[in-house]
């Protein structure tokens, strides 16, 4: 079999291998092309080429309307990450201008790791202190995360800091209102309101601009296989500039509770540190003010609740599965539940 019939669809190789020969990136064919799974709709390819391992990323097939510019954005992330202590993928280059069947696409060193919501290895599952460091070198990626000058890496233009804070709410309060588009569905989330007229009534007076992730939680995440460490933090596709404790609230509104699905399940779970050890050991370890550090929680218990509530409101439209709305509606509802509770005073 050719390496180009093993190639998949939207993976041009001849566009890929004159990329190559152009930036000196070894010479002859590609060989070992293997597709890498994990839940991400890109498309990633694992291949070798003069006795080097590379990963290419791109859009999927059916490129949606910013799927481009996100592309150009994480290979931007990650040149400006080179030298860090940010666990990351290196990036070897990129290629902005859209040539592959009208992609963007970017070329990346592969990660020795493994991603813990796909399944724990045995030194990791048979290690409760090891998914203790787990859970700790969690937090530490984004302490560090924290500490990029974006205007020393070139990042301060990634996105608009001013009014950063009091843009939060209206922004996605009318994501939540654009779903009225589709006549099946019923806005009744209990809470949606309040939460919104809470955060608005307790914003932060300023912040310290830095980088945020975006959607930093379990499943973005690789480990190494000999330790609790992060190999990586990866898919930077809503990299942004912002509040960074906005990273932090997001793990405080992923991080499961008994008695609910988790978003993101890891098995066995029992070692982990709690929320509340992890938001502590931040803390120890940052220099940044977490005084208002409930609000950033419930800020992404109330994000994170209206972009999931858009997939059930596509679902009883009939544009995505409705096992899949469903699931994500009940989780919608608890990411409420839990931002309501830290508003009436309950600890994270």
């Amino acid at each position: 079999m050719s390496s180009e019939s093993m190639a998949p669809e939207g993976v041009d190789l001849a566009v890929l291998t004159a990329f190559m020969d152009a930036k000196g990136l070894g010479a002859g064919s590609l060989t070992d092309l293997t597709v890498l799974t994990g839940g991400t709709q890109n498309i990633l390819l694992k291949f070798s080429r003069s006795g080097r391992d590379y990963v290419l990323r791109r859009p999927p097939p059916k490129l949606r309307g910013n799927s481009n510019e996100t592309m150009r954005r994480e290979a931007r992330v990650l040149a400006a990450l080179a030298g860090s202590d940010v666990p990351h993928p290196g990036l070897i280059a990129a290629s902005p201008q859209e040539t592959m069947d009208g992609a963007a696409f970017y070329l990346m060193e592969p990660i020795d790791g493994f991603n813990p919501t796909m399944g724990l290895p045995p030194l990791h599952a048979g290690d409760p202190t090891v998914r203790n460091r787990m859970g700790f070198a969690l937090a530490d990626g984004i302490i560090a995360l924290g500490r990029i000058d974006i205007a020393r890496v070139g990042l301060e233009t990634l996105g608009k800091t001013e009014g950063w804070l009091e843009r939060q709410v209206p922004r996605w309060r009318a994501q939540f209102e654009s779903y009225r588009e589709f006549p099946t569905w019923s806005d009744e989330i209990p809470g949606v309101d309040t939460v919104g007229a809470w955060l608005d009534a307790h914003r932060p007076p300023g912040f310290r601009p830095g980088l945020i992730h975006g959607d930093y939680h379990l499943a973005n995440v690789m480990y190494r296989h000999d330790s609790g460490e992060l190999a990586a933090i990866v898919d930077w596709e809503l990299a942004s500039t912002g509040d960074p404790l906005l990273d932090l609230g997001w793990l405080m509104a992923m991080w499961p509770e008994p008695g609910q699905a988790a978003l993101t399940p890891v098995t066995p779970w029992e070692g982990f540190p709690t929320i509340g050890e992890v938001i502590d050991h931040y803390g120890r370890n940052s220099d940044r003010d977490l005084t208002h550090i409930r609000w950033y929680g419930v800020l992404a218990c109330y994000k994170l609740g209206i972009i999931l509530e858009g997939s059930h409101a596509r679902a009883g439209a009939g544009l995505a599965p409705k096992a899949i709305g469903d699931r994500l509606h009940a989780s919608t509802l608890n990411l409420f539940q839990r931002a309501l509770r830290w508003i009436d005073g309950a600890a994270p």
